[in-house]
C-alpha cells in the first residue's frame, strides 16, 4: 500500500465523523466546554485552535490514537495508518501561514509513515469589540491576567484583539511529504526560550503554495 493510499484510507474513515462537529464556535460557549470538560487548554488565548483540537479528540478517539506518535519531548495530535495534526485558521485575514509541529519530528515521522497529515479547520472570524469585553471575561474566569499578559503590560507592547467567535466553512486534509517540506519554511529557528535554551524550529505551511497537498475537503 503506498502512502497515498494510507492517506486517503484514514480520511475516508475521518472525514464522515468530522462532519458532524459544532459549526458557528461562540468563544464564551466553548471556552467553558473545555473547561467544564477539565481540558487542559481552556486557559489560552488562542481557543479556536485548542477548540478544534478539543473537538478532534472528543469525535475521534475511538478511531484514532491521540497524541501519538512521540518524537523525544515532542507529540503529533494523532495517529491513524499516519500521525495527524489539527489545526484551525481565520480564513478572513491576510496572513495564510500556518506553523505545524517540530520541524525534526516531523521529517521523523514522514520517514518513518511516508507522510504526516494535516486536518485543518478554517472560517471566518469575528473579534472583540473596542473595549476588550470577551477578553475580560475570559481574564476574569481564570482569575486575573497571565503572567505572560503581565510581562506584556510592563514590556508596553502592543495587545492583538481576541477572536470571539469562528463560522466553520471548511475543513482540509492536507499531506505533508518531503515534497511539501521542500516549498515548507521554518518558525522559531535561531529563537531562544527565557532560559537562554534554543528552541525547536517549526514548520510552516504557505497555504497559497499548496497544490497536490490538498486531497480533500469538507464545505459547510
Amino acid at each position: 500500500m503506498t502512502n497515498k493510499d494510507c492517506f486517503k484510507l484514514d480520511v475516508a474513515e475521518i472525514k464522515p465523523i468530522l462532519a458532524k462537529v459544532p459549526k458557528n464556535w461562540i468563544g464564551k460557549k466553548a471556552i467553558l466546554e473545555m473547561k467544564n470538560d477539565s481540558y487542559a487548554h481552556w486557559k489560552q488565548m488562542e481557543w479556536i485552535g485548542f477548540y478544534f483540537q478539543f473537538l478532534c479528540e472528543k469525535y475521534l478517539s475511538e478511531i484514532m490514537q491521540m497524541q501519538e506518535p512521540r518524537y523525544e519531548k515532542v507529540s503529533f495530535d494523532s495517529l491513524k495508518s499516519i500521525p495527524w495534526d489539527f489545526k484551525a485558521h481565520a480564513m478572513n485575514t491576510s496572513n495564510h501561514q500556518i506553523i505545524v509541529n517540530d520541524s525534526k519530528a516531523i521529517a521523523k515521522a514522514i520517514n518513518d509513515y511516508g507522510a504526516v497529515g494535516l486536518i485543518l479547520a478554517l472560517g471566518e472570524v469575528v473579534y472583540n469589540d473596542k473595549d476588550r469585553t470577551f477578553q475580560k471575561w475570559h481574564e476574569e474566569l481564570k482569575g486575573g491576567k497571565s503572567k505572560f499578559e503581565q510581562e506584556r503590560i510592563k514590556r508596553g507592547a502592543w495587545s492583538r484583539l481576541r477572536k470571539k467567535s469562528f463560522r466553520l466553512r471548511q475543513i482540509s486534509f492536507i499531506e505533508i511529504t518531503d515534497d511539501t517540506l521542500i516549498k515548507c519554511g521554518s518558525f522559531q529557528e535561531n529563537f531562544r526560550n527565557s532560559d537562554g535554551s534554543p528552541r525547536k524550529s517549526k514548520v510552516l505551511i504557505d497555504l497559497e503554495k499548496l497544490d497536490g497537498e490538498l486531497v480533500s475537503y469538507l464545505e459547510f
